[in-house]
């Protein structure tokens, strides 16, 4: 399991590269991280190694059977900005940040 928060990215545009990985395997994942072209693709690439890491390191399974069994996106904060608009009035802009769980489990084969 490895769990990234506060990504800089609202979570509807997370979730949508998060769902290409789910149920793939951990090589393929990687593949499909690798040459995607959202700009969050390279911090969920991070996120799918350092599960990866754990699974090997922590619990002692073997990366060639590993998939991705969760990739889940949460809402994090929301930082509140303003701008200037005509005749003195101010337009809000909300700048969303995100979290991501990502779990490895080994397959029974």
């Amino acid at each position: 399991m490895a769990v990234v928060r506060n990504l800089r990215t609202s979570p509807q545009k997370l979730n949508l590269v998060a769902s290409t990985i789910r149920g793939k395997t951990a090589s393929s994942a990687m593949a499909i991280l690798s040459f995607s072209k959202r700009r969050i693709a390279n911090d969920v690439r991070k996120a799918v190694q350092s599960a990866i890491a754990n699974a090997e390191n922590n619990h002692q399974l073997d990366v060639d059977r590993l998939y991705v069994a969760e990739a889940t996106v949460g809402k994090g904060l929301v930082m509140h900005r303003w701008r200037a608009r005509a005749r003195g009035r101010a337009a809000s802009i909300a700048k969303p940040f995100s979290h991501l769980t990502i779990v490895m489990r080994e397959r029974k084969e």
